[in-house]
């Protein structure tokens, strides 16, 4: 059988288990693997950006904390419907991180992640902002209220939500696939690994790369809305300057420049951490920071190459 039917195969299965999970867990488990879900969709948008454009990004924990307070603000204020503010978060934040993407044309390397590292850290002091303390619910937070499943389906708000949010990251990552697969992505890469190539073969580079840091920043508001609708809840120190680093350290463990490496990178943001802490109450960022020691120099190309290779290598056992 050939790699791309084996590849197929394992797709659809994967698939079929991820909508039986909710059925087979606790609403606690269920809750864990709708986050895994949405970090997915996060993941996937910055390694768009840092993993196939070349742009390292700090501040995507930004564009996250602007994704979840446009759905929560459009619910608790405007009584909108949870899943009409998923469209109006990514425009936004498409626009924002366009926006954002046009003045760091100038910087490359650590100073575009110091310029986007300053937007993270800026970002919970201007949600507590007294002037638009009336929208954003200042250091309070905003409260949303969970939906309930659609068309009377004998099912949990957890797992109706799961199924939703699942949904919506199949679309994010089959939009993701083709972006990445076609003209588009070819001109990131080029980009990325030769600028001045690139731009000798027509490849409009500043555009190219404001519009990927629109494109990333859409998924990342996708993301923060369904993180908000899940959570229930947002306030301006659930998006600290640590969300950025820790959702770079997902793409590096799952593996940069991956399409699966941002499901990999998202299990491990969300459960290492709570792994470390029933080893030890004492330090368990040490142990946190043990396992990440552990899976870098384990894993130079993250758990998406790890799983490449050991795939490889079975394929070749049974040809």
């Amino acid at each position: 059988m050939k790699a791309r039917s084996w590849k197929l195969i394992g797709l659809v299965v994967l698939v079929m288990g991820a909508v039986a999970l909710p059925f087979l867990v606790s609403n606690y488990r269920v809750f864990q693997f709708n986050m895994v879900l949405v970090y997915a969709i996060v993941l996937l948008g910055l390694n768009i950006l840092t993993g196939y454009n070349g742009q390292i990004s700090l501040g995507h924990g930004a564009f996250y904390a602007i994704g979840a307070y446009v759905a929560a603000i459009l619910m608790d204020l405007g009584g909108w419907p949870y899943w009409a503010t998923l469209p109006v978060a990514a425009i936004v934040c498409f626009v924002s991180g366009f926006l954002f993407g046009l003045p760091a044309l100038r910087l490359r390397g650590h100073y575009l992640a110091l310029a986007t590292f300053a937007l993270a850290v800026a970002m919970p002091q201007l949600l507590k902002y007294k002037r638009i303390e009336q929208w954003t619910g200042g250091v309070q937070g905003i409260v949303i209220l969970k939906p309930d499943p659609p068309f009377g389906l004998k099912i949990t708000p957890d797992q109706w939500l799961y199924l939703f949010t699942l949904a919506i990251a199949i679309v994010m990552f089959v939009i993701g696939w083709n972006l990445l697969r076609g003209r588009v992505g070819r001109a990131m890469i080029a980009i990325r690994d030769n600028p001045i190539a690139a731009e000798a073969m027509g490849v409009n580079s500043a555009l190219y790369k404001s519009t990927t840091f629109g494109v990333s920043a859409l998924y990342t508001g996708i993301g923060g809305a369904l993180g908000a609708i899940v959570v229930q809840f947002v306030a301006p120190d659930s998006f600290t300057a640590g969300l950025s680093i820790n959702l770079l350290v997902g793409i590096v463990i799952g593996g940069v420049a991956s399409i699966s490496g941002a499901i990999y990178g998202a299990l491990f943001i969300q459960f290492i951490p709570n792994f470390a802490d029933q080893i030890s109450k004492a330090a368990p960022w040490a142990i946190y920071g043990a396992f990440l020691l552990a899976f870098v120099y384990l894993m130079p190309t993250g758990m998406a190459g790890l799983v490449r290779l050991i795939g490889s290598r079975l394929l070749r056992r049974s040809g």
